[in-house]
């Protein structure tokens, strides 16, 4: 069912977010995303020249994951291409810290420790959970493991439908189900 039809409007600004997971020749797998900011109208910008025009990418940034089968990462790889200010490339190269972590229970928390706020790029860091669902949807389908139970491993009380107590986890994941809801 699509959204409701809006008042009038005019459009100012589009965010665009994109992924793609790959399986390398190697067995590891490469995980990206990008995203872009671009206004509708020109922005005063002194660091930029003086303005960035009206179509032109405001922010533009990506960040990719090489990790393995276990979801755990190898390597990460991070670059702001465009951006209001000129220092904000520097902010990518915290993004390596990531390399040695799995993603899985508790990533998410880790991860803002390590690369939130002052410490990094509050664009980039918004690209890590969707780099992370993204992840598993593209290993899923590679997995020996039975999907669900790959699934209970990373998804378990993140949503609605994988709650301990959702009708999903009773059905198909008996041994993780619990009446009793969960709360964080």
């Amino acid at each position: 069912m699509p959204l409701t039809k809006p008042v009038r409007r005019k459009h100012a600004h589009r965010r665009a977010i994109v992924c793609n997971g790959y399986e390398r020749e190697d067995g590891l797998w490469d995980v990206e995303a990008k995203m872009s900011d671009v206004k509708a109208e020109t922005v005063e910008n002194p660091e930029r020249g003086g303005f960035v025009s009206a179509g032109e990418a405001f922010h533009d940034m990506a960040i990719r994951f090489t990790l393995d089968r276990s979801l755990f990462i190898h390597h990460v790889e991070a670059v702001i291409d465009q951006s209001p200010f000129k220092m904000c490339p520097g902010a990518a190269g915290a993004f390596k810290q990531l390399e040695g972590t799995r993603i899985g229970p508790g990533w998410h928390r880790k991860a803002k420790e390590m690369v939130g706020g002052a410490k990094g790029c509050t664009h980039l860091h918004e690209l890590l959970p969707i780099l992370a669902t993204t992840a598993i949807q593209s290993l899923w389908p590679s997995m020996e493991d039975d999907v669900m139970d790959a699934g209970a491993k990373v998804m378990l009380n993140t949503c609605r439908t994988w709650a301990q107590d959702s009708d999903v986890v009773k059905r198909y994941l008996p041994d993780h189900y619990n009446e009793e809801p969960y709360i964080a």
